[in-house]
């Protein structure tokens, strides 16, 4: 059997739920019909997914840091195996709706959008029901009734074509003694489209939040955790320096200035333990 070249300098980085393998793809002299990704499981190598790029992400992998060994298999278009790679370590994040303690939340952190108004499927009724937009304030406000399932952007025609904001208030006892950190769960997004938003703390800007680009099916479709579900999660978690806040209300604004909607999963503020 003539065995195809193995695969070479493979890496590994950990994600919130997901991580990303890249390697060195073998030369084209070689007709690759497809890479095997392993991944070790109770002392053995089992078979977790196949492609024809020199790239993979394991998805579905919870929210607590574990570490995971891989390794690929070239397989050529003969059917033709190579060695194993050299095995590569990896582990996803852990996030912080794990390891911190709520501070703020609206929605529940658990894939589905069921909980927040007009979901599954009310976009359309979003000009109506939120004309000067969202402006939530944590513990008198309801997610269900206060708190859209979709941030519109100005692509977004439904919702008249112009920028959004959703505003977040939440009271604090006292400046925080750590930085806190935010939590942005998706379930979805525009496939082509999800574009940006602005993220200011009292009125400082922080940052500039790009989503990932998801399949489109969030905005009729809540639940992204059925096997077969068509939708695109993605999580956004950042660092929130303590100075932003302040004894008294503060203010959370995502200012949609970029793109189309965003699906939310849930969203927060959480203190470190």
């Amino acid at each position: 059997m003539n065995r195809p070249p193995a695969v070479t300098q493979l890496t590994g980085s950990g994600q919130l739920g997901s991580i990303t393998l890249d390697w060195k793809p073998v030369s084209w002299a070689t007709v690759v019909d497809h890479y095997a990704v392993y991944v070790q499981n109770a002392g053995s190598f089992d078979l977790v997914g196949k492609t024809v790029y020199p790239h993979f992400v394991h998805r579905g992998l919870g929210f607590t840091g574990v570490r995971r060994m891989y390794r690929i298999v070239t397989v050529d278009a003969a059917g033709n195996r190579s060695r194993p790679s050299a095995t590569v370590a990896a582990t996803n994040s852990t996030s912080v709706t794990v390891s911190g303690v709520p501070v703020a939340t609206v929605g529940t952190f658990d894939g589905k959008g069921s909980d927040l108004a007009l979901s599954p499927n009310g976009y359309a009724s979003y000009p109506t029901r939120f004309p000067a937009d969202v402006d939530y304030t944590f513990g008198t406000s309801t997610p269900a009734t206060d708190w859209s399932y979709l941030l519109p952007g100005p692509a977004d025609r439904w919702a008249g074509s112009r920028n959004h904001r959703a505003t977040f208030r939440f009271q604090l006892t006292a400046v925080p003694e750590q930085d806190l950190d935010l939590a942005l769960w998706l379930i979805d997004s525009h496939a082509s489209l999800a574009g940006s938003a602005v993220m200011t703390v009292n009125g400082s800007e922080v940052e500039r939040l790009t989503f990932a680009n998801g399949a489109t099916k969030g905005s009729t479709i809540a639940d992204s955790t059925y096997p077969g579900s068509p939708l695109k999660p993605s999580y956004l978690e950042r660092p929130l320096p303590r100075a932003l806040f302040r004894a008294g209300e503060n203010v959370l604004e995502l200012f949609k200035d970029n793109g189309s909607w965003i699906a939310y999963d849930a969203f927060g503020v959480f203190a470190r333990k």
